[in-house]
């Protein structure tokens, strides 16, 4: 199965090399994007951009991909599902969940000249990063790529009610399954509350398992996609 593997703020294609080599050796084709404005050189991205590139790694799969979302760019992953309901075998989200219509799709933190900047540590003190060494931390500091702003303040808008019966699984390194669980029987994950079929998987690790826990990541990507 092609597996499309979309990275959160500030990363690129390339943080998921051990995860693709591991989708690979168990018989899957990763589809790894580099996102306009986050590796490529398109300062001016815009959301709808990004958004147009995840639709084209969608329709050049010769079958149904599934489609992997981490942190920020699980709102991605699940735009996908809105756009292209009927072609995607699943939905993987990874440490984060779908941003509701009409809401921006990641302004988290302060924007200057025109681009978001990695914020440094300190917002992911804890859980977050707890898995991460200082060399580790170093190395994704500095290859974070500014994410302009017309991506982080682009709102998302969501149409098509068929994405809901898009099967998905919640990926959870920082938390847990039961914590999911209890954001979304407490109303606190409005699109997933409605999705009609969500599985969750538990993985050991902080907020960038595709880092620290590369080849457990992509055997539990692999499961996900042989279940359908």
């Amino acid at each position: 199965m092609d597996i499309v593997l979309i990275g959160g703020l500030w990363l690129n294609g390339s943080v998921w090399e051990g995860v693709a080599s591991t989708l690979e050796s168990l018989g899957h084709r990763p589809v790894p994007l580099t996102l306009p404005g986050q590796g490529d050189g398109a300062a001016t991205a815009t959301l709808d951009d990004q958004v147009a590139a995840v639709l084209a790694a969608v329709d050049a799969a010769p079958g149904r991909p599934m489609v992997v979302g981490h942190s920020a760019a699980c709102a991605l992953a699940w735009l996908a599902a809105d756009r292209r309901p009927g072609r995607l075998a699943k939905v993987a989200l990874i440490g984060g969940i779908p941003t509701p219509d009409g809401r921006p799709y990641a302004d988290f933190f302060e924007v200057r000249d025109g681009v978001m900047p990695f914020p440094g540590w300190e917002p992911f003190q804890g859980p977050d990063a707890a898995d991460l060494d200082e060399a580790a931390r170093h190395e994704l500091a500095a290859a974070a790529v500014p994410v302009p702003e017309a991506v982080a303040r682009g709102v998302v808008r969501l149409s098509d009610e068929r994405r809901y019966d898009v099967p998905v699984v919640v990926v959870c390194p920082e938390f847990t399954p039961a914590q999911a669980r209890e954001w979304i029987d407490a109303g606190d994950v409005p699109e997933l509350a409605r999705a009609k079929h969500v599985d969750f998987a538990d993985i050991d690790s902080g907020h960038w398992p595709m880092i620290t826990k590369p080849a457990e990541l992509a055997r539990i990507l692999a499961a996900a996609a042989e279940g359908n």
